[in-house]
């Protein structure tokens, strides 16, 4: 006959080890080494505790050690989130869409010595490289008005595989491209227009209306502005022109200038300098409810904001790309606009404050959507 002390000799530790399927016999003391009193305290205690009873046997396992779960076959096959973000500002719904990066060099930062660079990039943490610092290219998709607008559409196939992506980050999102009415082109470079034709070299858009800056047009068909481009860019010349020519063709582009109307609800917000005709976007939703969607008024977030003096090596004339940031960083902080930046960091969703005489750029925080949005 078991010893009364056996754990053989004890059915409430028999029962609460078969309630636990998943229980370790070695994590559970026999309630027989308990007193009497002890025993009938703890079945009170487990009778009352039908809850935790059903979830263990549901394979719950309380008592067990440590679960590990199987790391991946093939890490390398992990893929990043999907490239988009909706933000709801005020009747405006917004869905920004990640291109890809792009490495700009800091030899590219123009107006700043090398030191007073390496100072300001001090404790900043943008991700370098040899080939430069990561540099996001963004598009923004705007419900608004009853239409979809598409400010800018990223670069296609024009930089290589690492970009490319705002057309599958668009249906990723739920759309498609045939419901694109406007595309609004804040400038003629290509990483902002050549995602307008597809891999082809047909239409994206198939039902959108192509509106590009009149001064743009005219400056990428200019031999002379060609020929006195930077070497490294006299390229994006060529490339614009024939992105262009397809939706000219078509008889779906539209130039448009200073007092020309847009589509309901965006209003032209003049910013010359990185191109002639260098255009930035409001769109209205509302009281303390406006979206500012600028383009390539910053390409160093790290840099500009703090120092917009500081100008980009691309930048047609320097001196209006630099009273041009600064204009629309004074507005848009006395304001209170939402801010969308082709080059800001993604989601590139946020807001300009100031700081230090300069600015400082304040991102957007990741945040569920309203009710019904």
């Amino acid at each position: 006959m078991p010893h009364a002390n056996h754990p053989s000799a004890d059915p409430l530790g028999k029962r609460l080890q078969a309630s636990l399927p998943c229980a370790r016999a070695d994590r559970l003391a026999p309630t027989a080494q308990l007193p009497l009193a002890g025993r009938l305290a703890l079945a009170t205690r487990l009778a009352g505790a039908a809850a935790l009873t059903a979830v263990a046997l549901a394979g719950t396992c309380l008592f067990a050690g440590p679960a590990h779960a199987a790391p991946p076959a093939d890490a390398a096959s992990l893929a990043q989130a999907p490239g988009y973000y909706r933000q709801v500002i005020g009747s405006l719904r917004v869905t920004a869409l990640f291109d890809g990066v792009v490495p700009l060099g800091r030899n590219l930062i123009v107006g700043m010595t090398p030191k007073q660079i390496d100072a300001q990039l001090f404790q900043r943490y943008v991700p370098e490289t040899p080939a430069g610092m990561q540099t996001a290219v963004n598009a923004y998709l705007v419900e608004h008005d009853g239409r979809l607008t598409l400010v800018d559409a990223g670069t296609a196939k024009c930089f290589g595989d690492a970009l490319g992506h705002v057309v599958e980050n668009l249906r990723l999102a739920g759309f498609k491209p045939e419901q694109v009415d406007d595309i609004l082109v804040t400038h003629a470079h290509p990483d902002h227009l050549c995602g307008v034709l597809d891999d082809k070299g047909a239409i994206a858009f198939p039902n959108a209306t192509l509106w590009l800056p009149r001064a743009d047009d005219a400056f990428v068909r200019d031999p002379e502005a060609e020929k006195h481009a930077p070497e490294a860019f006299k390229g994006i010349f060529g490339l614009a022109r024939k992105v262009i020519e397809p939706w000219q063709t078509a008889g779906k582009l539209k130039l448009f200038g200073a007092g020309d109307a847009l589509p309901a609800g965006v209003s032209l917000v003049a910013s010359p300098g990185h191109t002639p005709g260098h255009s930035s976007y409001l769109f209205d939703g509302g009281k303390d409810a406006k979206l500012l969607v600028w383009g390539d008024v910053v390409h160093y977030h790290a840099v500009q904001f703090a120092t917009p003096e500081a100008s980009f090596e691309v930048d047609a004339d320097r001196a209006r790309a630099i009273d041009s940031r600064r204009k629309l960083m004074a507005t848009a902080t006395r304001e209170g606009w939402w801010v969308a930046g082709a080059h800001l960091p993604f989601p590139g969703l946020g807001h300009v404050r100031g700081e230090n005489k300069n600015y400082a750029w304040v991102p957007a925080e990741y945040s569920p959507l309203p009710a019904g949005k």
